[in-house]
């Protein structure tokens, strides 16, 4: 059961309200990460400004997910990898590209630098190695997308702890995450 209980649309006025329906416009549904963040406005505002900023991004959508996906896994949020496998495969991923993606793994060298890089950003708290840096240089992203990524592993850091404080509960077909973080 959630910690924090989801707002109901109906039930939801001013300022939640407002940020509530426009997110359901914008997804096409009223899911639970965005009415149990309802439960702070500033919150939600925070998230939607972010993730909407975040999609304007030079990353393609799949090395979008790709790092949702990724990282999701790493920190273990059972929300976040079945929202993102979900939109994966919306944007093009087969189910086993999915799991490949989750394990750090893409057969794109573009999306496979992607996922090195988010992955190194998690696993060393954004301190990366210099050599970790010109990979990511060698592999072809540019400044543009390094910073693209830092934003992109951020935003997923705060949704995956979000629905871990929340206990938010999966609204999307539940993915089994793997026995231990990879």
């Amino acid at each position: 059961m959630p910690r924090l209980q989801p707002i109901p649309l109906e039930q939801a006025e001013g300022k939640q309200r407002e940020l509530l329906d426009a997110a359901k416009k914008k997804l096409g549904k009223h899911i639970n990460i965005v009415a149990t963040m309802a439960n702070s406005p500033a919150v939600l505002e925070a998230y939607l400004g972010f993730s909407g900023a975040m999609g304007h991004s030079k990353l393609s959508a799949k090395a979008r997910e790709a790092v949702a996906m990724r990282i999701g896994e790493k920190n273990h949020c059972q929300y976040c990898v079945s929202a993102h496998t979900a939109v994966g495969k919306m944007v093009g991923y087969s189910e086993e590209e999915t799991v490949k993606v989750r394990q750090g793994e893409s057969a794109d060298p573009t999306i496979q630098a992607v996922v090195d890089l988010a992955g190194a950003i998690s696993d060393t708290k954004g301190f990366i190695s210099d050599q970790q840096f010109e990979a990511a240089k060698a592999a072809g992203l540019g400044d543009e997308e390094i910073a693209e990524v830092v934003g992109l592993v951020a935003l997923n850091y705060f949704t995956n702890f979000f629905n871990h404080v929340a206990e938010t509960e999966v609204d999307f077909p539940k993915v089994e995450l793997f026995a231990e973080a990879k």
